[in-house]
């Protein structure tokens, strides 16, 4: 059987299970990235002739492959949040930005080094990808379709709202705003001869303070753009109405055309293509709060998502079955099970300490930092620089593969096994409480 032939299984399997599986796990303690990694593994062990899937030497497919079902994701995350935007209404998504992120980050990256020996540049490179919580893979724990939480999430008061809204939110900022620490990495890397304040500035202006600012700029530029495309262009009708009145079979479309114009747009403009995705759908989202028409906006995202959510988790569960965690130590393994039950919870209630939320609220929370697709992103993308060829990191490129693949592994398990019913527990609190 050829490697065609497998693709062509592959992608049927994909698109089958993204129509029965969702319904099937509902309410189960099993998830969707589970059954697929699983499923990935046995199709890759036992149908004759598949390839060995090795995300070293196919790094730039593993790259690009994985960049596409974020920035998807991150456009469904974006248009799911009913809450209007503020400093104050996003309170709780600030605290787990701007403390839980570097904090975890440079909690992996302290063990990294001082435990595992690694470079100081590769210490920070494993911090930084391993610190954001996944877009990706929340599903089980993220906020409802558009619409669905409206009338609660407009209330002013509701300053802290649900875990939902708390963990969507923190997934679709914290992947754009994990890039200027894979930066430093890559910047540390390469500046053996470059002094320190030389390469502190430059990084600092450009890779924080510009690529940020271009990413939020263009965001919300082309957000409002096409929020004056679908909803205030002088026809008979909004396009809008008129794809939720004839039942278009494209409706929904120009969420994915949103998604890649202002990925794309502020990639050529040396901008975090990331933060404008999150951004343009949070401003398109803002443009008609309840319009039907940011449901068919959304579903299609999620479908998109979900074919290729479904493809990548595949091939990771091949690369498992290739081999990819058996350079992994039984530290390393400690070290990534420190990262799961210890580091990110930790970290996600310091953020909280002083707030009003509810101590249940604080540890669902703090416990569903889910790692996943953009730590795979991070660490390929990372590894494609050229600082990163040196000898010593190539001999390592292995190891973190391994690292990283166990850590979203068991992220995926332990994640996806108590989603469901502790989300479920949590939900029934809440109602009888108010």
């Amino acid at each position: 059987m050829g490697t065609y032939e497998i693709g062509l299984i592959i992608i049927s399997i994909a698109l089958l299970g993204t129509v029965v599986l969702p319904r099937l796990l509902e309410h189960r303690p099993l998830s969707f990235p589970m059954i697929y990694v699983v499923l990935g593994s046995l199709l890759f062990s036992l149908i004759p002739g598949a390839p060995a899937l090795d995300p070293i030497a196919n790094s730039s497919l593993t790259e690009r492959l994985t960049e596409l079902v974020i920035i998807i994701s991150l456009m469904g995350a974006g248009l799911k949040l009913d809450r209007p935007f503020s400093l104050q209404t996003w309170t709780a998504t600030w605290r787990l930005v701007v403390v839980a992120l570097p904090l975890t980050a440079g909690s992996v990256a302290v063990l990294a080094w001082g435990v595992l020996g690694l470079l100081p540049a590769t210490a920070i490179l494993l911090g930084a990808v391993i610190a954001p919580t996944d877009p990706v893979l929340a599903s089980g724990i993220e906020a409802g379709a558009p619409l669905t939480e409206f009338e609660e999430e407009q209330d002013p008061r509701y300053e802290w709202g649900t875990v939902r809204f708390a963990l969507t939110s923190e997934a679709g900022f914290n992947d754009g705003l994990a890039f200027p620490l894979t930066n430093l990495a890559i910047v540390i890397a390469g500046a053996a001869f470059v002094r320190p304040e030389v390469w502190i500035v430059d990084w600092l202006l450009v890779d924080v303070f510009y690529k940020i600012g271009v990413g939020i700029v263009l965001g919300y530029l082309i957000g409002q753009l096409m929020a004056r495309f679908l909803f205030r262009l002088p026809t008979s009708g909004s396009i809008a109405d008129m794809m939720v009145n004839e039942r278009d079979v494209m409706a929904g479309v120009e969420a994915l055309a949103t998604t890649l114009l202002a990925y794309g747009i502020t990639e050529q403009l040396h901008g975090y293509g990331f933060i404008a995705v999150f951004i343009a759908a949070l401003t398109l989202r803002h443009s008609e709060w309840e319009h039907d028409y940011y449901v068919e906006l959304h579903d299609f995202a999620v479908l998109v998502e979900r074919l290729l959510m479904a493809t990548v988790l595949l091939l990771f569960g091949g690369a498992i079955a290739g081999g990819l965690l058996s350079p992994l130590t039984w530290l390393e393994g400690a070290i990534g099970v420190l990262c799961i039950f210890v580091i990110r919870p930790a970290t996600g209630i310091i953020s909280y300490l002083g707030t009003a939320a509810s101590w249940p609220e604080r540890a669902v929370i703090a416990f569903f930092g889910i790692r996943g697709v953009g730590s795979f992103y991070y660490l390929s993308h990372a590894l494609a620089e050229s600082s990163f060829h040196e000898a010593e990191l190539v001999i390592a490129a292995e190891e973190l593969w391994a690292f990283v693949g166990f850590v979203v592994l068991a992220s995926i398990i332990v994640h996806g096994i108590t989603a469901s019913p502790v989300m479920a527990a949590l939900d029934k609190r809440q109602q009888e409480e108010g």
